[in-house]
């Protein structure tokens, strides 16, 4: 009878909890034992470069999967270098001691092409999650004798001779009885077998066969009134594509093959916008396929929106959404990435925030800001079409971090303007300024028709200057952050000085606005609490009257912020201005020497227009009602 082992050099706590909280999924225990495979076959493979003994092709390995529903076991079996009785002792006796570690760092395997996934030596005990037992069948390469490892867990293992045919390893794995919230037998269902190959180890360069069962209709039944009857046949398939598209060569690749691919993998109906095919050796060596979606998920802009691309290790999934790898501003990226040179702490679940990550992410974020350039400049339609589904996303990265990302981004951005009300960048805005035009102007408002009817675009229409319209919430944030492009600074239409009059107009107007100080402070009195002063406007040439403001709140944000949960309580200063070559200036300059109480009521009513055609909810309705009416049942 064979001798009960313990584990050496780690306690039973470790394995306990390896198995409880290093892996956060059950599933990928097949995923860690077919890669274990993987590797015993690509150390074979290795071996028969070298040595004509081994007598195999790479064609001749495969890993084969196969259930016993009976005895509620699943096995995987490969044919590749297989252990001896020490490597069991040494390997599995050992927790997080690795052969494949070893194999890989021995200075006399050099070969390039031999990918050696299982180096982290604690993998195949994922395998206790889901498994009262585990046995390991094995015959070594060059050895006449086989071995049986068996272990129940943490109360240690047993190794015992046993009879094999041919060399390589089988793993079988007795499941756990279900339970009310665990249902282990799913592990034996050929759709969960398929979909977690599928999943997790599509791109293992070795077939992974499984005998999948076929239902058919029994030849002459279900016709004629004949009863229907089906037979079971028994197939072997292979479960795996073993190639990954983004390891072939660009030109082998049609568009379609891409986008069947992305549709497939991502689960998107559309064809994407833009694919993208990156392969970086260097500092950052790496595969990787992006793909830029047609239409933004319904939950892109709430809360569950979770970012990140595929992440995998030699062709094995790693982690589904890798976060670290693409950045905020360009989270509506999806894809994948492949690298052999990831430092992979623990478990292939647990990845370590290293030096390579950082610069695989840097290489992504500026491929990613090169390929959008690229379909401005060349497919523009392609881009506006990208901007209408994801431009809010770039506009937040301009903004977040307080302006980290500014210089990365501010070439992608676009705005509506009063150039045919088109979309254009800030560098076409900037080449069709006029010469004397100091600055890149625009007004905001919730469309573009309401900007461009805003009464303080008229003086800055007039000169004929371009206005950008600022449509959504992150807009002049992204522009306050902006501060300039192209050394043209910004400036709101609603801006308190826009600096547009001549040294005679400024004069000419100074000397008006200082024969009305009074009058604008009786206004400014009776609309105490609601703005912070009135004065003649030098913007408006139609409009009575319109509110700017002054500081770095304007009136946009404040309606921002004002929708944002709980009361922000942040408030423009606002300003009320009234258009002196408007007949409404001769009737308050009137009411201020006849009738004061009067000039307070046009005031309130003045004001309040002045909100409404911001779009700006009005303080007291009852009383602008009152007011209106009052006016209009005045008797002459």
């Amino acid at each position: 009878m064979a001798e009960t082992k313990q584990f050496k050099a780690e306690s039973k706590r470790l394995l306990d909890m390896m198995i409880n909280s290093i892996y956060t999924h059950k599933e990928i225990f097949l995923r860690e034992i077919i890669s274990n495979a993987s590797d015993a076959m690509d150390k074979l493979y290795f071996k028969s470069l070298t040595d004509d003994s081994v007598g195999m092709n790479r064609s001749d390995f495969f890993i084969k999967i196969d259930v016993d529903k009976d005895e509620n076991s699943l096995t995987i079996r490969d044919n590749g270098i297989g252990m001896t009785k020490d490597e069991l002792e040494n390997n599995l006796g050992t927790i997080a001691n690795s052969g494949s570690f070893s194999f890989k760092n021995d200075e006399n395997n050099s070969a390039e092409d031999v990918d050696i996934i299982g180096q982290f030596g604690v993998g195949f005990y994922s395998a206790f999650m889901v498994a009262k037992e585990v046995q390991v069948k094995t015959k070594a390469f060059g050895s006449d004798q086989a071995y049986l490892w068996k272990s129940e867990g943490v109360d240690g293992y047993t190794i015992e001779e046993c009879d094999k045919d041919g060399v390589g390893t089988e793993v079988k794995i007795f499941l756990k009885d279900d339970t009310d919230d665990e249902e282990y037998s799913e592990f034996l269902m050929q759709w969960k077998i398929k979909s977690l190959v599928k999943k997790y180890s599509d791109y293992i360069h070795y077939p992974i066969k499984f005998d999948m069962e076929h239902d058919h209709l029994k030849e002459g039944t279900g016709v004629d009134d004949v009863p229907a009857e089906y037979e079971t046949t028994v197939e072997t398939e292979t479960l795996n594509s073993m190639t990954p598209l983004w390891r072939k060569n660009k030109n082998e690749i049609t568009e379609e093959e891409y986008n069947n691919f992305y549709k497939e993998k991502y689960y998107d109906y559309a064809d994407p916008l833009k694919s993208i095919h990156v392969k970086t050796e260097g500092t950052a060596t790496y595969d990787g396929l992006l793909f830029i979606p047609a239409n933004a998920p319904m939950d892109f802009y709430s809360k569950n929106y979770e970012k990140g691309l595929q992440l995998y290790s030699s062709g094995v999934l790693i982690m589904d959404k890798c976060a670290d790898l693409i950045p905020d501003h360009f989270c509506f990226v999806r894809g994948l990435v492949d690298s052999q040179d990831l430092s992979l702490n623990i478990s292939r679940e647990m990845l370590q925030h290293d030096r390579q990550l950082k610069l695989i992410a840097k290489s992504l974020e500026k491929t990613i800001k090169n390929e959008l350039k690229k379909m401005l400049n060349n497919e523009r339609e392609k881009y506006e079409q990208f901007w209408k589904a994801f431009g809010m996303q770039i506009k937040f990265g301009v903004y977040n971090g307080y302006g980290a990302n500014k210089e990365l981004l501010k070439d992608l951005l676009m705005f509506h303007s009063s150039a045919e009300k088109k979309l254009c960048t800030l560098d076409e805005y900037v080449s069709r300024m006029k010469d004397e035009q100091k600055y890149i102007y625009y007004a905001a408002a919730e469309t573009v028709d309401k900007a461009d009817t805003l009464p303080q675009t008229e003086i800055v229409k007039d000169k004929g200057y371009e206005i950008l319209y600022l449509t959504e919430s992150v807009d002049e944030f992204a522009i306050k952050v902006l501060e300039s492009y192209s050394d043209k600074q910004f400036k709101s239409v609603s801006d308190a000085d826009l600096d547009l009059d001549s040294p005679e107009e400024k004069e000419e107007f100074k000397k008006l606005s200082e024969e009305s100080k009074d009058m604008l402070d009786e206004i400014a009195k009776a609309l105490s609490g609601k703005v912070k002063s009135a004065k003649l406007s030098e913007r408006l040439k139609s409009h009575p009257v319109c509110l700017t403001n002054e500081g770095q709140i304007s009136l946009e944000m404040e309606k921002t912020f004002a929708q944002m949960p709980g009361d922000q309580n942040v408030r423009a200063e606002k300003v009320l201005e009234i258009n002196p070559n408007h007949e409404i200036f001769g009737v308050l300059k009137s009411l201020y020497d006849t009738d004061k109480e009067k000039l307070g009521d046009y005031s309130k009513i003045l004001y309040t227009q002045a909100l409404l055609i911001e779009g700006m909810p009005i303080d007291n309705p009852l009383e602008f009602s009152n007011l209106v009416c009052s006016l209009m049942t005045e008797k002459k």
